[in-house]
């Protein structure tokens, strides 16, 4: 779609916008008895669907209607291709470990992806990847090979994670558009900076961070790599003389505050292209403004289930869109 053709579907996503959550709704939520109260709650403000029962499934129509919705208003939704190929690369890893077991495990394949998960699945089972397009094809190739000669799922899930990084990266920046350019930007150094944190903690080795760091212009993988191997203090040196130094204290905190941060930095940079009526941005950013929001839900009703003290639920939520 050129740019002036997205002026009607912005216009219906300002409307759509004022029915997002806000903070006032999560006190609320925060606020109820228990969980089954917090369901009714996001049951009464239109969340789910008839038939959900469980909080799974709540949360699963939710992230159904969004992608509903950007289909009614965009002709070709492969303009954001660069948030689906997570799901994608999810699905490999479904499939590969599938295929091992040699057994079907339900449920385990998501359906909004690029790339059918019944494709995916037939070119594992017949261990033939040129079904697959290019930015899969040689990661599966590889993932299958350690899979099935070393058994390492830890590196087999590592080498299709890295991959699915640089897909998301290079969508990002190939798109042309300033928000997938700074959401691929985002995406990828925070998944970096993560994998350095874990595989410290977890006592990896150069090999294993080598397999799964990706490359982005605000980072320099190699140093990350080796203030990894050095220790986490290394790791906080470097990250002070970059653009994400505020990290380090969250990461001090713990690796969950760290997660909170990685999203409320993608919320924080997203939120002034609700302006930029004339391109796909608006968009986009609603697009990401529901997944934060399905998380803080996803995360609030995990507190209530474990009956978390309120304040325990609230540093945990994420910052919202409006």
């Amino acid at each position: 779609m050129a740019d002036n053709q997205y002026i009607y579907a912005v216009a219906r996503i300002r409307s759509l916008e004022l029915s997002l959550l806000d903070k006032t709704f999560f006190d609320q939520l925060i606020a109820c008895k228990n969980f089954e109260d917090c369901l009714r709650l996001l049951s009464d403000k239109g969340w789910g669907r008839n038939g959900d029962i469980t909080a799974e499934q709540l949360l699963e129509s939710e992230r159904e209607k969004i992608w509903d919705t950007i289909k009614e208003l965009v002709k070709d939704i492969s303009v954001f291709d660069t948030f689906l190929y997570g799901n994608d690369f999810h699905n490999l890893k479904a499939a590969i470990k599938q295929v091992y077991i040699n057994e079907e495990v339900p449920g385990i394949f998501i359906s909004r992806g690029t790339i059918t998960p019944e494709i995916i699945l037939k070119a594992v089972k017949e261990h033939d990847f040129t079904v697959l397009p290019p930015w899969m094809s040689s990661c599966a190739e590889e993932a299958y090979q350690v899979q099935f000669h070393t058994g390492d799922s830890q590196l087999c899930d590592a080498i299709i994670d890295k991959a699915a990084l640089e897909a998301v990266y290079h969508s990002g920046k190939a798109s042309g558009n300033e928000l997938l350019k700074e959401y691929a930007e985002l995406k990828v150094a925070s998944s970096d900076i993560n994998i350095a944190i874990r595989s410290y903690k977890t006592g990896k080795k150069r090999e294993f961070l080598e397999r799964s760091i990706a490359d982005c212009v605000s980072l320099d993988s190699k140093k990350l790599i080796e203030a990894a191997l050095g220790g986490e203090e290394e790791i906080y040196n470097y990250l002070e003389n970059t653009a994400y130094s505020d990290a380090v204290q969250a990461i001090k905190e713990s690796l969950s505050s760290f997660e909170r941060w990685c999203d409320n930095l993608i919320i924080k940079h997203i939120k002034p292209q609700k302006y930029n009526s004339f391109t796909l941005s608006p968009i986009a950013a609603y697009i990401l403004a529901r997944e934060n929001e399905i998380k803080s839900v996803r995360i609030l009703l995990s507190g209530k289930l474990n009956d978390l003290p309120e304040e325990s639920i609230r540093e945990r939520l994420r910052e919202m869109y409006v």
